[in-house]
Protein backbone atom coordinates (compact mmCIF):
# COMPACT_ATOMS: atom_id res chain seq x y z
CA UNK A 1 0.00 0.00 0.00
CA UNK A 2 0.97 3.82 -0.46
CA UNK A 3 1.75 5.25 2.18
CA UNK A 4 0.27 8.53 0.04
CA UNK A 5 -3.10 7.08 0.31
CA UNK A 6 -2.31 7.58 4.34
CA UNK A 7 -0.55 10.82 3.89
CA UNK A 8 -3.54 12.19 1.47
CA UNK A 9 -6.28 11.01 4.05
CA UNK A 10 -4.72 13.06 6.68
CA UNK A 11 -4.34 15.87 4.96
CA UNK A 12 -8.00 16.23 4.47
CA UNK A 13 -8.54 15.55 8.47
CA UNK A 14 -6.29 18.26 8.79
CA UNK A 15 -8.47 20.51 6.96
CA UNK A 16 -11.62 19.81 8.86
CA UNK A 17 -12.87 20.23 12.12
CA UNK A 18 -16.11 18.30 12.07
CA UNK A 19 -16.49 15.02 13.68
CA UNK A 20 -18.64 13.59 10.95
CA UNK A 21 -16.51 14.73 8.17
CA UNK A 22 -13.44 13.03 10.11
CA UNK A 23 -15.38 10.24 10.23
CA UNK A 24 -16.23 9.87 6.61
CA UNK A 25 -12.58 10.42 5.39
CA UNK A 26 -11.70 7.92 7.82
CA UNK A 27 -14.31 5.04 6.70
CA UNK A 28 -13.03 5.96 2.89
CA UNK A 29 -9.46 5.17 3.89
CA UNK A 30 -10.16 1.73 5.77
CA UNK A 31 -11.83 0.87 2.69
CA UNK A 32 -9.20 1.38 0.54
CA UNK A 33 -6.76 -0.63 2.73
CA UNK A 34 -5.80 -3.96 2.79
CA UNK A 35 -6.43 -6.44 5.26
CA UNK A 36 -3.22 -7.46 5.85
CA UNK A 37 -2.55 -4.18 6.57
CA UNK A 38 -5.19 -2.44 8.42
CA UNK A 39 -3.71 -2.82 12.31
CA UNK A 40 -0.90 -0.57 11.18
CA UNK A 41 -3.12 2.29 9.58
CA UNK A 42 -4.64 2.25 12.52
CA UNK A 43 -2.29 2.36 15.21
CA UNK A 44 -0.41 4.93 12.62
CA UNK A 45 -3.74 7.32 12.58
CA UNK A 46 -3.41 7.55 16.24
CA UNK A 47 -0.01 8.71 16.44
CA UNK A 48 1.47 5.55 17.85
CA UNK A 49 3.21 2.07 16.27
CA UNK A 50 1.66 -0.62 18.96
CA UNK A 51 -1.20 0.05 21.74
CA UNK A 52 -0.86 2.08 24.54
CA UNK A 53 -0.11 -0.99 26.77
CA UNK A 54 3.20 -2.21 24.91
CA UNK A 55 4.95 0.64 25.72
CA UNK A 56 6.89 0.92 23.10
CA UNK A 57 7.09 5.20 22.30
CA UNK A 58 8.84 6.86 19.35
CA UNK A 59 10.71 9.12 21.39
CA UNK A 60 12.45 11.44 18.87
CA UNK A 61 13.31 14.83 20.06
CA UNK A 62 12.85 17.66 17.56
CA UNK A 63 16.79 18.45 17.62
CA UNK A 64 17.03 14.87 16.16
CA UNK A 65 14.96 15.47 13.53
CA UNK A 66 16.04 19.15 12.54
CA UNK A 67 19.06 17.11 11.87
CA UNK A 68 17.91 14.44 9.64
CA UNK A 69 16.11 17.32 7.47
CA UNK A 70 19.38 18.91 7.17
CA UNK A 71 20.85 15.34 6.22
CA UNK A 72 18.34 14.76 3.36
CA UNK A 73 18.25 18.44 1.87
CA UNK A 74 21.54 19.75 2.25
CA UNK A 75 20.26 22.55 4.09
CA UNK A 76 21.57 24.45 7.09
CA UNK A 77 20.50 23.06 10.68
CA UNK A 78 20.46 26.82 11.50
CA UNK A 79 18.45 27.78 8.56
CA UNK A 80 15.62 24.94 9.12
CA UNK A 81 15.88 26.07 12.92
CA UNK A 82 14.85 29.76 11.77
CA UNK A 83 11.97 28.66 9.63
CA UNK A 84 10.47 26.38 12.35
CA UNK A 85 10.64 29.68 15.14
CA UNK A 86 8.85 30.96 12.23
CA UNK A 87 6.11 28.71 11.27
CA UNK A 88 5.85 27.07 14.69
CA UNK A 89 5.24 24.04 13.22
CA UNK A 90 8.03 21.13 12.71
CA UNK A 91 6.20 18.91 9.94
CA UNK A 92 4.79 21.77 7.77
CA UNK A 93 8.90 22.92 7.67
CA UNK A 94 10.18 19.76 6.67
CA UNK A 95 7.91 19.46 4.17
CA UNK A 96 8.26 22.74 2.96
CA UNK A 97 12.55 22.20 2.43
CA UNK A 98 12.29 19.13 1.03
CA UNK A 99 9.81 20.54 -1.65
CA UNK A 100 12.65 22.93 -2.91
CA UNK A 101 14.67 19.86 -2.80
CA UNK A 102 11.72 17.98 -5.54
CA UNK A 103 12.03 20.33 -7.40
CA UNK A 104 15.59 20.37 -8.49
CA UNK A 105 16.21 16.69 -8.86
CA UNK A 106 14.65 13.46 -9.88
CA UNK A 107 11.85 11.42 -8.71
CA UNK A 108 12.52 9.71 -5.90
CA UNK A 109 11.25 6.09 -5.12
CA UNK A 110 7.88 5.95 -4.09
CA UNK A 111 7.57 4.82 -0.48
CA UNK A 112 4.99 1.86 1.11
CA UNK A 113 2.68 2.21 4.31
CA UNK A 114 4.74 -0.79 5.23
CA UNK A 115 8.01 0.37 4.83
CA UNK A 116 7.46 3.53 7.04
CA UNK A 117 5.73 1.66 9.81
CA UNK A 118 8.42 -1.06 9.59
CA UNK A 119 11.08 2.11 10.08
CA UNK A 120 9.09 3.37 12.42
CA UNK A 121 8.81 0.11 15.16
CA UNK A 122 13.17 -0.14 14.33
CA UNK A 123 13.42 3.36 15.67
CA UNK A 124 11.69 2.94 18.28
CA UNK A 125 13.42 0.01 19.09
CA UNK A 126 16.67 1.37 19.25
CA UNK A 127 18.23 2.30 22.20
CA UNK A 128 22.24 2.58 24.14
CA UNK A 129 25.30 3.93 22.45
CA UNK A 130 24.95 4.60 18.84
CA UNK A 131 21.43 4.92 18.93
CA UNK A 132 20.82 8.68 18.03
CA UNK A 133 22.78 8.56 14.61
CA UNK A 134 20.90 5.39 13.49
CA UNK A 135 17.40 7.29 14.02
CA UNK A 136 18.52 10.01 12.57
CA UNK A 137 19.78 7.89 9.17
CA UNK A 138 16.31 5.72 8.86
CA UNK A 139 14.47 9.26 9.57
CA UNK A 140 16.63 10.61 6.53
CA UNK A 141 16.07 7.47 4.73
CA UNK A 142 12.89 7.77 4.77
CA UNK A 143 12.57 11.33 4.20
CA UNK A 144 15.02 10.94 0.57
CA UNK A 145 11.78 9.09 -0.85
CA UNK A 146 8.93 10.48 0.94
CA UNK A 147 6.62 13.54 -1.17
CA UNK A 148 6.14 16.99 0.73
CA UNK A 149 2.81 15.75 2.23
CA UNK A 150 4.76 12.13 3.11
CA UNK A 151 7.47 14.08 4.76
CA UNK A 152 4.89 16.35 6.96
CA UNK A 153 3.08 13.48 8.26
CA UNK A 154 6.03 10.91 8.96
CA UNK A 155 7.89 13.79 10.99
CA UNK A 156 4.19 14.56 12.65
CA UNK A 157 4.27 10.66 13.91
CA UNK A 158 7.75 10.98 14.82
CA UNK A 159 7.54 13.68 17.54
CA UNK A 160 3.53 12.76 18.28
CA UNK A 161 2.49 16.25 16.97
CA UNK A 162 -0.11 14.47 14.99
CA UNK A 163 -3.32 16.47 16.11
CA UNK A 164 -6.29 15.07 14.15
CA UNK A 165 -9.22 15.31 16.53
CA UNK A 166 -9.57 11.38 15.70
CA UNK A 167 -10.14 10.01 18.74
CA UNK A 168 -11.01 6.27 20.06
CA UNK A 169 -14.48 6.50 19.55
CA UNK A 170 -14.20 8.22 16.15
CA UNK A 171 -12.41 5.41 14.43
CA UNK A 172 -14.74 2.60 16.62
CA UNK A 173 -17.52 4.60 14.45
CA UNK A 174 -15.52 4.54 11.31
CA UNK A 175 -15.00 0.72 11.77
CA UNK A 176 -18.44 -0.48 12.11
CA UNK A 177 -19.50 1.31 9.04
CA UNK A 178 -16.70 0.53 6.74
CA UNK A 179 -16.61 -3.41 8.14
CA UNK A 180 -20.53 -4.04 8.58
CA UNK A 181 -22.04 -0.67 6.78
CA UNK A 182 -23.99 -0.87 10.02
CA UNK A 183 -23.25 1.79 12.78
CA UNK A 184 -25.53 0.32 14.79
CA UNK A 185 -22.54 -2.85 14.94
CA UNK A 186 -19.77 -0.42 16.91
CA UNK A 187 -21.01 -1.75 20.40
CA UNK A 188 -19.73 -4.72 19.12
CA UNK A 189 -16.51 -3.29 17.93
CA UNK A 190 -16.21 -0.82 21.13
CA UNK A 191 -16.65 -4.55 23.58
CA UNK A 192 -14.04 -5.93 21.94
CA UNK A 193 -11.59 -2.79 22.39
CA UNK A 194 -13.35 -2.76 26.13
CA UNK A 195 -11.64 -6.24 26.90
CA UNK A 196 -8.25 -6.11 24.73
CA UNK A 197 -7.75 -2.22 24.36
CA UNK A 198 -5.75 -2.72 21.49
CA UNK A 199 -7.75 -0.86 18.37
CA UNK A 200 -5.26 -2.67 15.67
CA UNK A 201 -6.16 -6.12 16.49
CA UNK A 202 -9.92 -5.59 16.37
CA UNK A 203 -9.57 -4.06 13.07
CA UNK A 204 -7.44 -6.90 11.66
CA UNK A 205 -9.76 -9.36 12.81
CA UNK A 206 -13.05 -7.08 11.70
CA UNK A 207 -10.79 -7.03 8.23
CA UNK A 208 -10.10 -11.13 8.25
CA UNK A 209 -13.05 -12.60 10.23
CA UNK A 210 -15.90 -9.84 10.15
CA UNK A 211 -18.29 -9.19 13.03
CA UNK A 212 -18.20 -12.92 13.71
CA UNK A 213 -14.82 -12.75 14.78
CA UNK A 214 -14.92 -9.98 17.26
CA UNK A 215 -17.79 -11.51 18.99
CA UNK A 216 -15.01 -13.80 19.51
CA UNK A 217 -12.84 -11.60 21.63
CA UNK A 218 -12.10 -12.68 25.13
CA UNK A 219 -10.13 -11.57 28.13
CA UNK A 220 -6.36 -12.43 27.09
CA UNK A 221 -3.38 -12.50 30.23
CA UNK A 222 -1.25 -9.09 30.01
CA UNK A 223 -3.28 -7.34 27.58
CA UNK A 224 -5.28 -5.12 29.76
CA UNK A 225 -9.03 -4.47 30.26
CA UNK A 226 -10.23 -1.00 30.36
CA UNK A 227 -11.45 -0.16 33.38
CA UNK A 228 -14.72 0.11 34.76
CA UNK A 229 -15.91 3.36 36.02
CA UNK A 230 -17.71 4.71 38.72
CA UNK A 231 -20.76 7.98 38.48
CA UNK A 232 -20.45 10.58 41.09
CA UNK A 233 -23.06 11.18 43.91
CA UNK A 234 -23.12 14.11 46.94
CA UNK A 235 -24.99 12.20 49.36
CA UNK A 236 -26.17 9.21 51.23
CA UNK A 237 -29.48 10.28 49.88
CA UNK A 238 -28.90 10.37 46.72
CA UNK A 239 -27.20 6.72 46.74
CA UNK A 240 -30.18 5.56 47.95
CA UNK A 241 -32.16 6.45 45.22
CA UNK A 242 -29.71 5.61 42.63
CA UNK A 243 -29.58 1.73 44.24
CA UNK A 244 -32.37 -0.06 45.02
CA UNK A 245 -31.95 -3.51 47.21
CA UNK A 246 -28.75 -4.38 49.09
CA UNK A 247 -25.40 -3.33 47.87
CA UNK A 248 -21.23 -3.36 48.82
CA UNK A 249 -19.83 -0.38 50.18
CA UNK A 250 -16.26 -0.25 49.59
CA UNK A 251 -13.56 2.17 51.00
CA UNK A 252 -12.40 4.24 48.47
CA UNK A 253 -8.51 5.03 49.15
CA UNK A 254 -6.55 7.55 47.01
CA UNK A 255 -3.78 5.78 45.42
CA UNK A 256 -2.95 4.65 41.94
CA UNK A 257 -5.70 2.27 40.54
CA UNK A 258 -3.60 -0.50 39.13
CA UNK A 259 -4.79 -3.50 37.31
CA UNK A 260 -2.22 -6.57 38.11
CA UNK A 261 -1.68 -10.00 35.57
CA UNK A 262 -0.16 -12.52 37.03
CA UNK A 263 0.66 -15.30 35.30
CA UNK A 264 3.10 -17.91 37.56
CA UNK A 265 6.20 -15.29 38.67
CA UNK A 266 5.10 -12.96 35.52
CA UNK A 267 3.69 -9.75 36.99
CA UNK A 268 2.88 -7.00 35.23
CA UNK A 269 0.68 -3.91 36.19
CA UNK A 270 -1.20 -1.39 34.21
CA UNK A 271 -2.90 2.22 35.03
CA UNK A 272 -6.01 3.56 35.09
CA UNK A 273 -5.42 4.67 30.99
CA UNK A 274 -3.75 0.84 30.44
CA UNK A 275 0.29 2.25 30.52
CA UNK A 276 2.27 -0.09 31.48
CA UNK A 277 3.68 0.94 34.81
CA UNK A 278 5.24 -2.31 36.73
CA UNK A 279 8.87 -0.48 36.64
CA UNK A 280 7.58 2.16 39.38
CA UNK A 281 6.46 -0.90 41.42
CA UNK A 282 9.49 -3.18 41.55
CA UNK A 283 8.31 -4.33 45.07
CA UNK A 284 5.13 -5.49 43.87
CA UNK A 285 6.92 -7.35 41.42
CA UNK A 286 9.02 -8.86 43.90
CA UNK A 287 6.42 -9.49 46.85
CA UNK A 288 2.79 -9.58 45.36
CA UNK A 289 3.24 -13.76 44.26
CA UNK A 290 3.29 -14.83 47.90
CA UNK A 291 -0.26 -12.76 48.58
CA UNK A 292 -1.77 -14.39 45.60
CA UNK A 293 -3.11 -17.84 45.94
CA UNK A 294 -3.73 -18.23 42.21
CA UNK A 295 -1.36 -19.59 39.00
CA UNK A 296 -2.95 -17.11 36.84
CA UNK A 297 -5.73 -14.11 37.29
CA UNK A 298 -6.46 -10.35 36.48
CA UNK A 299 -6.41 -7.88 39.69
CA UNK A 300 -7.70 -4.55 40.29
CA UNK A 301 -6.10 -3.03 43.18
CA UNK A 302 -5.28 0.74 44.80
CA UNK A 303 -1.80 0.91 45.37
CA UNK A 304 -1.61 3.57 47.92
CA UNK A 305 1.85 4.87 49.66
CA UNK A 306 1.80 4.90 53.39
CA UNK A 307 4.13 6.25 56.25
CA UNK A 308 7.04 3.83 57.16
CA UNK A 309 6.70 4.43 60.55
CA UNK A 310 3.08 4.56 61.60
CA UNK A 311 1.58 2.85 58.54
CA UNK A 312 -1.20 5.43 57.66
CA UNK A 313 -2.18 6.45 54.30
CA UNK A 314 -0.61 9.10 52.65
CA UNK A 315 -1.85 11.37 49.73
CA UNK A 316 -2.10 10.38 46.14
CA UNK A 317 0.78 13.01 45.55
CA UNK A 318 3.00 11.33 47.53
CA UNK A 319 2.76 8.22 45.85
CA UNK A 320 3.77 10.08 42.43
CA UNK A 321 7.29 9.80 43.40
CA UNK A 322 7.77 6.97 42.05
CA UNK A 323 7.41 8.28 38.83
CA UNK A 324 11.07 9.32 38.63
CA UNK A 325 13.28 8.77 35.75
CA UNK A 326 16.19 8.56 37.94
CA UNK A 327 17.09 7.38 41.47
CA UNK A 328 13.87 5.05 41.38
CA UNK A 329 15.45 2.57 44.15
CA UNK A 330 15.61 5.45 46.42
CA UNK A 331 12.05 6.43 45.25
CA UNK A 332 10.44 2.76 46.26
CA UNK A 333 12.61 2.97 49.85
CA UNK A 334 11.77 6.55 50.28
CA UNK A 335 7.96 6.31 49.33
CA UNK A 336 6.41 2.33 50.88
CA UNK A 337 3.15 0.87 49.79
CA UNK A 338 0.51 -1.47 50.18
CA UNK A 339 -1.62 -3.67 47.01
CA UNK A 340 -5.13 -2.93 48.42
CA UNK A 341 -7.37 -5.28 46.34
CA UNK A 342 -11.08 -5.27 45.37
CA UNK A 343 -11.61 -6.77 42.42
CA UNK A 344 -11.11 -10.05 40.31
CA UNK A 345 -11.39 -10.03 36.31
CA UNK A 346 -9.44 -12.94 35.34
CA UNK A 347 -8.71 -16.12 37.51
CA UNK A 348 -6.97 -19.63 36.29
CA UNK A 349 -8.75 -19.35 33.01
CA UNK A 350 -11.93 -18.65 33.62
CA UNK A 351 -12.66 -14.60 32.51
CA UNK A 352 -15.29 -13.31 35.64
CA UNK A 353 -16.14 -10.20 34.00
CA UNK A 354 -20.28 -11.31 33.13
CA UNK A 355 -20.16 -12.92 37.15
CA UNK A 356 -21.56 -10.07 39.28
CA UNK A 357 -20.18 -8.18 41.77
CA UNK A 358 -20.73 -10.57 45.03
CA UNK A 359 -19.86 -13.65 43.44
CA UNK A 360 -15.88 -12.01 42.43
CA UNK A 361 -15.68 -10.46 45.61
CA UNK A 362 -16.11 -13.82 47.62
CA UNK A 363 -13.89 -15.56 45.15
CA UNK A 364 -10.78 -12.61 45.97
CA UNK A 365 -11.43 -12.93 49.48
CA UNK A 366 -10.37 -16.97 48.96
CA UNK A 367 -7.72 -15.62 46.16
CA UNK A 368 -5.78 -12.95 48.69
CA UNK A 369 -3.55 -13.69 51.63
CA UNK A 370 -3.32 -10.52 53.36
CA UNK A 371 -0.74 -9.29 55.07
CA UNK A 372 1.20 -6.17 55.70
CA UNK A 373 1.93 -5.32 51.84
CA UNK A 374 -1.40 -6.67 50.06
CA UNK A 375 -4.73 -6.49 51.92
CA UNK A 376 -8.38 -6.73 50.43
CA UNK A 377 -10.15 -3.24 50.35
CA UNK A 378 -12.52 -3.10 53.62
CA UNK A 379 -16.07 -4.03 52.22
CA UNK A 380 -19.47 -4.09 54.37
CA UNK A 381 -23.14 -4.99 52.80
CA UNK A 382 -25.78 -1.74 53.33
CA UNK A 383 -29.14 -1.22 52.71
CA UNK A 384 -29.88 2.35 53.91
CA UNK A 385 -28.40 5.87 54.71
CA UNK A 386 -27.56 4.86 57.90
CA UNK A 387 -25.27 2.06 57.10
CA UNK A 388 -23.84 4.21 54.13
CA UNK A 389 -23.17 7.07 56.89
CA UNK A 390 -21.35 4.53 59.50
CA UNK A 391 -19.29 3.40 56.95
CA UNK A 392 -18.44 6.11 55.38
CA UNK A 393 -17.24 7.97 58.75
CA UNK A 394 -15.15 5.40 59.22
CA UNK A 395 -13.57 5.39 56.11
CA UNK A 396 -12.73 8.73 56.45
CA UNK A 397 -11.08 8.16 60.01
CA UNK A 398 -9.05 5.51 58.14
CA UNK A 399 -7.27 8.18 56.32
CA UNK A 400 -9.70 7.25 52.70
CA UNK A 401 -10.98 9.31 50.33
CA UNK A 402 -15.01 7.91 50.54
CA UNK A 403 -16.79 5.14 49.61
CA UNK A 404 -17.29 2.98 46.67
CA UNK A 405 -20.89 2.07 46.32
CA UNK A 406 -21.76 -1.46 44.19
CA UNK A 407 -24.41 -3.29 43.07
CA UNK A 408 -24.27 -6.68 44.66
CA UNK A 409 -25.36 -8.73 41.51
CA UNK A 410 -24.06 -6.07 38.56
CA UNK A 411 -21.41 -7.47 36.41
CA UNK A 412 -17.95 -5.79 35.24
CA UNK A 413 -18.68 -3.25 32.89
CA UNK A 414 -15.20 -3.02 31.01
CA UNK A 415 -14.81 0.98 29.56
CA UNK A 416 -18.23 2.13 31.11
CA UNK A 417 -19.49 4.59 33.09
CA UNK A 418 -23.17 4.12 35.69
CA UNK A 419 -24.96 3.53 38.13
CA UNK A 420 -23.87 0.21 39.22
CA UNK A 421 -20.49 1.75 40.96
CA UNK A 422 -21.05 5.54 42.70
CA UNK A 423 -18.33 7.06 44.39
CA UNK A 424 -19.26 9.22 47.33
CA UNK A 425 -16.19 11.07 48.61
CA UNK A 426 -16.04 12.73 51.73
CA UNK A 427 -16.94 16.71 51.31
CA UNK A 428 -14.18 19.35 50.31
CA UNK A 429 -13.80 22.48 51.65
CA UNK A 430 -15.73 24.68 49.32
CA UNK A 431 -19.24 25.02 48.42
CA UNK A 432 -20.08 22.42 46.02
CA UNK A 433 -19.23 19.85 48.27
CA UNK A 434 -17.32 18.41 45.95
CA UNK A 435 -14.51 18.37 43.40
CA UNK A 436 -14.41 18.32 39.43
CA UNK A 437 -12.00 16.70 37.34
CA UNK A 438 -11.91 18.76 34.34
CA UNK A 439 -9.80 18.93 30.71
CA UNK A 440 -7.62 21.60 30.03
CA UNK A 441 -8.36 22.87 26.19
CA UNK A 442 -6.85 25.82 25.96
CA UNK A 443 -5.28 29.03 27.67
CA UNK A 444 -5.05 32.89 27.80
CA UNK A 445 -1.41 34.46 27.88
CA UNK A 446 -0.99 36.10 31.35
CA UNK A 447 0.02 39.40 32.49
CA UNK A 448 2.21 40.95 35.09
CA UNK A 449 3.52 38.26 37.20
CA UNK A 450 2.16 35.65 34.90
CA UNK A 451 3.92 37.06 31.36
CA UNK A 452 5.25 34.63 28.65
CA UNK A 453 3.21 31.85 30.75
CA UNK A 454 -0.67 31.12 30.92
CA UNK A 455 -2.51 33.30 33.08
CA UNK A 456 -5.80 31.02 32.84
CA UNK A 457 -6.68 27.99 31.09
CA UNK A 458 -9.86 27.18 29.64
CA UNK A 459 -11.48 23.88 30.89
CA UNK A 460 -14.34 21.41 29.74
CA UNK A 461 -16.29 18.09 31.25
CA UNK A 462 -16.52 15.10 28.22
CA UNK A 463 -19.74 14.48 27.08
CA UNK A 464 -19.49 10.77 26.54
CA UNK A 465 -22.80 10.43 24.10
CA UNK A 466 -20.89 12.46 21.87
CA UNK A 467 -17.44 11.48 22.69
CA UNK A 468 -16.32 15.67 22.78
CA UNK A 469 -15.39 18.54 25.24
CA UNK A 470 -17.67 20.99 25.85
CA UNK A 471 -16.26 24.20 28.18
CA UNK A 472 -17.14 24.80 31.50
CA UNK A 473 -15.06 27.51 33.08
CA UNK A 474 -11.84 29.48 32.91
CA UNK A 475 -9.56 29.08 36.39
CA UNK A 476 -6.80 31.17 37.13
CA UNK A 477 -6.59 30.91 40.79
CA UNK A 478 -5.08 28.25 42.94
CA UNK A 479 -1.72 28.46 40.76
CA UNK A 480 1.30 28.24 42.66
CA UNK A 481 4.72 29.59 40.67
CA UNK A 482 5.80 26.07 40.69
CA UNK A 483 2.95 24.49 39.22
CA UNK A 484 2.09 27.12 36.51
CA UNK A 485 5.93 26.49 35.32
CA UNK A 486 4.95 22.49 35.37
CA UNK A 487 1.83 23.17 33.46
CA UNK A 488 3.55 25.01 30.97
CA UNK A 489 6.03 22.83 30.40
CA UNK A 490 3.38 19.69 29.99
CA UNK A 491 1.33 21.85 28.17
CA UNK A 492 3.92 22.91 25.67
CA UNK A 493 3.76 19.33 24.30
CA UNK A 494 0.04 19.57 23.79
CA UNK A 495 -0.56 22.65 21.95
CA UNK A 496 -2.30 22.86 18.44
CA UNK A 497 -2.33 25.02 15.76
CA UNK A 498 -6.26 24.31 15.57
CA UNK A 499 -8.78 23.96 17.82
CA UNK A 500 -9.58 20.20 18.42
CA UNK A 501 -13.02 19.44 16.94
CA UNK A 502 -14.23 17.31 19.74
CA UNK A 503 -13.72 20.65 21.45
CA UNK A 504 -17.26 22.54 22.28
CA UNK A 505 -16.51 26.16 23.06
CA UNK A 506 -17.81 29.41 21.95
CA UNK A 507 -14.85 31.19 23.44
CA UNK A 508 -11.44 32.03 21.41
CA UNK A 509 -8.49 30.80 23.84
CA UNK A 510 -4.59 32.18 22.52
CA UNK A 511 -3.84 28.38 22.63
CA UNK A 512 -5.59 25.66 22.13
CA UNK A 513 -4.51 22.04 23.32
CA UNK A 514 -5.19 18.54 22.71
CA UNK A 515 -7.90 17.62 25.19
CA UNK A 516 -5.60 15.40 27.14
CA UNK A 517 -4.32 16.45 30.93
CA UNK A 518 -7.28 16.70 33.78
CA UNK A 519 -6.85 18.30 36.58
CA UNK A 520 -9.28 18.36 39.32
CA UNK A 521 -10.92 21.99 40.47
CA UNK A 522 -13.16 23.31 43.18
CA UNK A 523 -16.09 26.28 43.35
CA UNK A 524 -18.00 27.75 44.94
CA UNK A 525 -21.39 27.63 42.96
CA UNK A 526 -22.16 25.83 39.39
CA UNK A 527 -24.20 28.76 37.62
CA UNK A 528 -26.44 28.72 34.26
CA UNK A 529 -24.27 30.66 31.49
CA UNK A 530 -25.01 31.24 27.78
CA UNK A 531 -21.84 30.66 26.78
CA UNK A 532 -20.24 27.40 28.19
CA UNK A 533 -21.78 23.97 26.67
CA UNK A 534 -21.29 21.35 29.53
CA UNK A 535 -24.64 20.58 30.37
CA UNK A 536 -26.74 22.22 27.15
CA UNK A 537 -30.21 22.33 27.04
CA UNK A 538 -30.00 20.70 30.59
CA UNK A 539 -32.36 23.07 32.70
CA UNK A 540 -32.35 25.56 30.08
CA UNK A 541 -32.83 26.15 26.25
CA UNK A 542 -29.42 27.31 24.49
CA UNK A 543 -27.70 27.23 28.23
CA UNK A 544 -25.30 25.33 29.84
CA UNK A 545 -23.42 25.21 32.97
CA UNK A 546 -20.37 27.47 34.27
CA UNK A 547 -18.11 27.26 37.58
CA UNK A 548 -18.35 30.29 39.76
CA UNK A 549 -14.74 31.15 41.45
CA UNK A 550 -13.54 28.22 40.24
CA UNK A 551 -9.88 27.11 41.71
CA UNK A 552 -7.55 24.77 40.84
CA UNK A 553 -6.94 22.33 43.83
CA UNK A 554 -2.94 21.78 43.32
CA UNK A 555 -3.73 18.15 41.90
CA UNK A 556 -2.82 17.31 38.17
CA UNK A 557 -4.92 13.85 37.72
CA UNK A 558 -2.29 12.60 35.83
CA UNK A 559 -3.69 8.76 36.19
CA UNK A 560 -6.66 9.77 34.82
CA UNK A 561 -7.51 9.79 30.83
CA UNK A 562 -9.18 13.10 29.06
CA UNK A 563 -12.37 10.66 28.70
CA UNK A 564 -12.73 9.89 32.42
CA UNK A 565 -13.31 13.33 33.32
CA UNK A 566 -16.48 14.55 34.80
CA UNK A 567 -19.64 14.45 32.61
CA UNK A 568 -22.50 16.66 32.14
CA UNK A 569 -24.66 14.81 33.97
CA UNK A 570 -22.41 15.16 37.61
CA UNK A 571 -22.28 18.59 37.03
CA UNK A 572 -26.09 18.62 36.52
CA UNK A 573 -26.67 17.06 40.05
CA UNK A 574 -24.18 19.10 41.65
CA UNK A 575 -26.28 22.17 40.25
CA UNK A 576 -29.87 20.58 41.87
CA UNK A 577 -28.11 20.12 45.19
CA UNK A 578 -27.54 23.83 45.78
CA UNK A 579 -29.56 25.70 47.76
CA UNK A 580 -30.75 27.73 45.32
CA UNK A 581 -31.20 26.62 41.37
CA UNK A 582 -32.91 27.85 39.00
CA UNK A 583 -34.41 24.36 37.55
CA UNK A 584 -37.70 25.18 36.05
Amino acid sequence: MKFSVLSDSLEKMELTTKRLELTDILVELIKKTPKNTISKVIYLIQGKVRPNFEGIELGIAEKLVIRAISKSSGITIKKIEDDYNEGGDLGKTGASILEQKTQTTFAAETITLERVYDTLLKISKLEGKGSQDMKMKYISSLLNDATPVETKFILKILLGTLRLGVAENTTMDALAIAFTSKKENRELVENAYNVSSDLGKVAEILATEGINGVLKFNTSLFSPIRPMLADRVKSEEEAIKKIENKFAAEYKLDGERAQIHKKDNKIILFSRSLENITKYYPDVVEKISNSINANEGIFEAEVVAVNANTGNFLPFQELMHRRRKYKLEQAVLDYPITVNFFDLLYYNGNDYLDKSYNERRKTLETIINEDNFAKLIPMSIVKNKEDISEILENSINSGCEGLMLKVLDSPYRAGTRGNNWLKLKREYQNELGDSLDLVVVGAFFGRGRRTGKYGTLLLSSYNSETDTFPTICKVGTGFTDEKLDQLFQILSNKVTLKKNPRIESSMNADIWFEPELVLEIVASEITLSPIHKTGLNMVRKNTGFALRFPKFTGKIRSEKMAEDASVGEEVFTLYKNQKKTDID
